[in-house]
């Protein structure tokens, strides 16, 4: 059975060719994404036994959307089927001082119409050794919030490492409505992922001396945060991304692993950016891939970051990097040269 449980939505994303504009173009390409299916294809990506929880329709769209993931190796057979529709989200790709725009169309998707009753997590959590979900996923409704409460509590029950990104997003719930709900949540959780927003929207804890918009960034700041998420949580470790925003185009991208009272902090990436979306998802893998190997802090955190860099060359929400492309960027190989 599985090492790693991944539970989320998985969704059709529509995005217009290249870098067009939603107004501009007459015809979408097709793909599909999702928070931790994005990081469940990243462990498959790296050789680990992960599966994929959630609901879907079993129509040919659902089908579709499952096909997407058993190509890369990611276990399905835990999949719900059932509701109407697949969610979808459209996503219009930024460039230079043009931001990147994500519209949603997910309101009555198949997992956020789930059940309680639809998850047997006596089954799903059998021999599994690491869950993983993100704030993106409770927030869908409070069915689905119970769903994860659910989850947490039998993976704590049997001894499984339980990891969450904050994912903190403004188009499905408030601040203060997250901030409840994953309040409770956390109180399960061993590893926190967050990003340079996410700590203060959620929970109200701010890095110090940072503007995010203006790509300054203070270290001991981030330092303060997560150990603050650390006091009121007791996590075993925050890990935070840190993106120092130049343009929709161009980010210095690093991160920070807080863990038994030491900061461990990255290299920096100067990125070229083809599709940022799956960028945090794509940290997320590296993170747990680490972890499960028993890496050390400092490799931890290069892992995870080099991960990250690579996906942001990548079109789609998916990470198609292996390990060993991995390693060799975070090994400081970034030259691009061609591999012959």
């Amino acid at each position: 059975m599985s090492k790693v449980v991944t539970f989320g939505e998985l969704m059709l994303r529509l995005a217009p060719e290249n870098y067009l504009r939603f107004v501009q173009s007459d015809k979408y390409e097709a793909t599909f994404g999702g928070a931790e299916a994005n990081v469940a294809v990243s462990l498959a990506n790296y050789g680990v036994d992960v599966a994929f929880v959630t609901k879907l329709p079993s129509h040919e769209i659902g089908q579709a959307a499952v096909n997407s993931l058993r190509k890369f190796g990611v276990d399905t057979s835990e999949i719900v089927r059932g509701g109407d529709r697949v969610g979808i989200y459209y996503c219009e790709k930024g460039a230079s001082q043009r931001p990147s725009k994500v519209v949603y169309d997910r309101a009555y998707s198949a997992i956020s119409q789930a059940k309680i009753s639809d998850f047997n997590w006596n089954k799903i959590f059998k021999g599994v050794e690491w869950f993983h979900f993100t704030g993106i996923t409770p927030a869908l409704s409070d069915n689905v919030a119970k769903i994860c409460l659910k989850a947490c509590q039998e993976a704590k029950k049997r001894g499984i490492t339980v990891s969450c990104d904050l994912n903190f997003r403004k188009k499905l719930w408030s601040k203060e409505k997250a901030g409840e709900v994953m309040g409770e949540l956390c109180n399960y959780v061993d590893y926190c992922i967050a990003n340079e927003e996410d700590a203060k929207d959620v929970f109200g804890i701010e890095a110090d001396n940072t503007d995010i918009y203006g790509g300054k960034l203070d270290r001991e700041g981030y330092i303060s945060v997560a150990k603050k998420l650390t006091e009121r949580f007791n996590f075993k470790g925050v890990a935070i991304t840190l993106r120092e925003s130049i343009s929709a185009s161009d980010n210095n991208w690093s991160g920070m692993l807080y863990t038994k009272g030491e900061a461990y902090f990255s290299k920096k990436y100067s990125m070229h950016i083809v599709d940022r979306v799956g960028g945090g998802d794509s940290f997320g893998g590296g993170l747990i891939y680490s972890l499960l190997n028993g890496y050390d802090p400092q490799r931890t955190i290069e892992f995870a970051v080099a991960a990250s860099c690579l996906k942001h060359s990548i079109e789609g929400d998916y990470n198609m990097v292996s390990v060993k492309e991995v390693e060799t960027l975070a090994g400081g190989d970034a030259s691009g040269r061609v591999q012959r």
